[in-house]
């Protein structure tokens, strides 16, 4: 397949000089690590550093929500792998103000690895260091054993939750607790139309039939909870909605916040087709919408495919929501 790429043993490093010299105004990289994207302003005195990181092939996550009153610094993998525990812990170290860290990322065993690594070797510097795991995907694990669910764009409320208790003074326990209570009442699904293609293997590394749909696929192509004819795009979206508020026992009056994330290939219109009726889904429920964003978030290369991610909103969850932040994955006034 075609593609925009020079060596693709090095797509993660253009990439990455690319997004600082486009961004330069916002972020930098660090001089530590060459795959350690931050805040322009990072470390920043008084408050809780926020950290992240993953593999790449997800823009604009991960690095797309470094900013001010989010992310204060990410560590980037290579494309579906996760960072090294040294770009872990070289970001910890360029986010730390002397008030702890908290690292916010997602249920990947190599990612959860590698965290824990650059913990201890932060722990000799005396930082500490406090974790919260996105596990919002309802597909990668029963109900049951929730624990063991995969975080996908359910990671973008977490961010920008706990970005903004930090920004308001909160402490590494307060900042924590708020991030965590944000990815408990986040639920995500996905649906594939096609697969992706890693640029250094060159061919799709998973197949979904022409005229078929895999619900509940993974950010990876992690096999989902079924393999179905096509629907009707609203027929998508009711079962998208009802699977998430079967899994989170929302009764009605609640609110919430809801992501309609493409996967890479997915143009913008069958995104909003969708949202059209996901709203009217949640409507039917006595479920109002707070906040709404629809667009690429979280993405999977070039998958053609879309993620629903439904937050449930209290008090304290609304008023770090609206509270202002920019990244160029999401910006808030």
């Amino acid at each position: 397949m075609n593609r925009f790429i020079n060596n693709p043993d090095y797509v993660v490093d253009d990439m990455i000089k690319g997004y600082v010299k486009a961004h330069s105004a916002l972020v930098s990289q660090s001089t530590r690590n060459s795959h350690v994207v931050k805040y322009k302003n990072a470390p920043v005195k008084g408050k809780v550093g926020i950290v992240t990181g993953g593999g790449s092939g997800h823009e604009p996550a991960f690095l797309g929500y470094v900013g001010r009153n989010m992310v204060d610094a990410v560590a980037v993998g290579e494309v579906f792998s996760s960072p090294p525990a040294q770009a872990f812990y070289d970001a910890i170290i360029e986010a730390d103000s002397g008030e702890g860290v908290a690292c916010l990322f997602g249920n990947y065993a190599g990612d959860t690895m590698n965290v824990k690594m650059a913990q201890m070797m932060a722990d000799e510097d005396e930082i500490i260091v406090k974790t919260v795991i996105a596990n919002d995907d309802i597909a990668s694990s029963p109900k049951e054993t929730k624990e063991k669910r995969h975080g996908i764009a359910g990671g973008v409320f977490m961010w920008k939750v706990g970005g903004a208790k930090a920004a308001l003074g909160g402490t590494l326990d307060e900042v924590i607790e708020s991030a965590q209570k944000a990815i408990d009442n986040t639920r995500s699904i996905c649906v594939g139309l096609s697969p992706c293609v890693i640029p250094a293997v060159g061919k799709p590394n998973f197949q979904i039939e022409d005229g078929k749909m895999e619900f509940g696929v993974g950010h990876h192509g992690e096999p989902g909870l079924k393999v179905e004819d096509i629907k009707l795009a609203n027929e998508i979206a009711r079962e998208m909605t009802d699977s998430i508020l079967d899994d989170m026992d929302i009764e009605g009056g609640s609110e919430v916040s809801v992501i309609v994330s493409g996967l890479g290939s997915t143009p913008l219109m069958e995104l909003y087709i969708l949202y059209d009726e996901i709203e009217k889904c949640l409507k039917e429920n006595e479920i109002s919408v707070y906040k709404v964003f629809v667009g690429n978030y979280v993405t999977s290369l070039d998958m053609n495919g879309a993620a629903l991610t439904i937050m449930k909103l209290d008090k304290e969850l609304k008023e770090l929501l609206d509270f202002e932040a920019e990244s160029k994955g999401i910006e808030i006034h």
